[in-house]
């Protein structure tokens, strides 16, 4: 597979009339991957998702698709001459046409029409509902079919917009990964817009997260929940408690839990007050240490616990242990650091943007 980008935004500014919404906004899709744009609503993922459709114009920068330059400030090419598939939140089948004449409304000219229906039917696992209207089906399979309609002619690009939040939690799991599957088994290159980390996680190659209708890192799944180049994408992505420490060498930081050493430097001062990014899955359990926690709270996931835990000087944070040992409420517990990502921000100026817990110094960001 080829990694030349497919999709580029170069230094984006849009929005609605003449407000920009989005701004200084760069990021690359390459052909064959799925992009995401996540974060929480009103923060910009939509706008820039209508302006990739054609749907808004842009008022500066601009957009590439291939070798084509599809929209700059004072020029937008038409949405119908782009290339590119949309599936709507809501759908937007027709009411009065059948599943497979659904399908093949974009097609209607093509001489091959009924292979390419029956094909799209097939790949979407809808093959015995082709005569069935829409409001016959479920909301599962309102949205395959209306995915097979965005894919039957074979769009350079396909854009999808809160595929899923109309459906119910089991649905939208199992919904999100056949999607990529599907696109993933014609190389096709798609962004999907969503505000559920979990379906970003679950669809996507690439995400990027928005804040305040600027990108504030487009990554891997993996580097954004192990590398966040914000305090913001910190906190958005997985579940972060901040403790204060100072950075005593590049790579090692004084806290309350002892010195922390990761596998990340940091150039600032000896000496400078950090905050240290720990995550549950950073707390063990560890009966042997002399590092105490008392249990405050507990949730049974399952395979794993989640504690809460509070350290002597009343700071909490929470730990993932294995569920086959139970610790009771009130018990005191041995833990330690396992953290090898050392994911450290300066303190100052930061410390505005926590939010504080009650009576306690530890500024907690929750992960939604």
């Amino acid at each position: 597979m080829s990694h030349q980008p497919l999709l580029q935004l170069r230094n984006l500014a849009c929005g609605y009339g003449e407000q920009s919404v989005v701004q200084h906004l760069n990021l690359h899709l390459n052909r064959g991957d799925i992009g995401c744009l996540l974060g929480p609503s009103g923060c910009g993922k939509t706008t820039t998702l209508r302006a990739i459709a054609g749907f808004e114009p842009v008022h500066e920068g601009e957009i590439q698709l291939g070798d084509a330059v599809l929209s700059r400030a004072g020029f937008t090419l038409a949405p119908e001459k782009r290339r590119i598939g949309m599936v709507f939140q809501d759908y937007a089948l027709f009411p009065h046409l059948t599943v497979a004449d659904n399908v093949a409304f974009g097609i209607r000219k093509h001489p091959q029409a009924q292979r390419i229906v029956d094909e799209m039917l097939s790949l979407v696992n809808l093959s015995h509902l082709g005569k069935r209207y829409p409001h016959e089906l479920s909301g599962g399979q309102q949205q395959r079919v209306a995915l097979a309609r965005a894919l039957a002619p074979e769009p350079e690009l396909l854009l999808l917009d809160e595929p899923f939040s109309n459906l119910d939690v089991d649905l939208r799991r199992r919904l999100s990964h056949e999607v990529r599957v599907i696109l993933k088994s014609r190389g096709i290159s798609a962004i999907l817009v969503t505000h559920d980390q979990e379906e970003a996680f679950a669809v996507s190659d690439q995400v990027g997260v928005f804040k305040d209708g600027r990108l504030e890192q487009w990554d891997t799944p993996f580097n954004l929940y192990h590398e966040p180049l914000t305090p913001f994408v910190a906190s958005f992505i997985g579940q972060g408690y901040f403790i204060r420490g100072q950075l005593i060498a590049p790579e090692t930081v004084q806290t309350e839990l002892g010195v922390i050493r990761g596998n990340r430097a940091y150039n600032w001062p000896a000496g400078s007050s950090v905050d240290v990014l720990l995550r549950p899955d950073d707390i063990v359990y560890a009966p042997q240490s002399p590092l105490k926690a008392l249990i405050v709270g507990k949730t049974f996931l399952g395979a794993s616990t989640l504690y809460r835990l509070q350290l002597p000087t009343g700071n909490q944070l929470e730990g993932i242990f294995a569920s086959h040992a139970d610790y009771p409420m009130g018990q005191e517990v041995g833990i330690a650091i396992a953290a090898d990502h050392l994911v450290v921000f300066p303190a100052q100026g930061s410390v505005a943007a926590h939010e504080k817990l009650p009576e306690s110094g530890v500024r907690r960001y929750s992960g939604n």
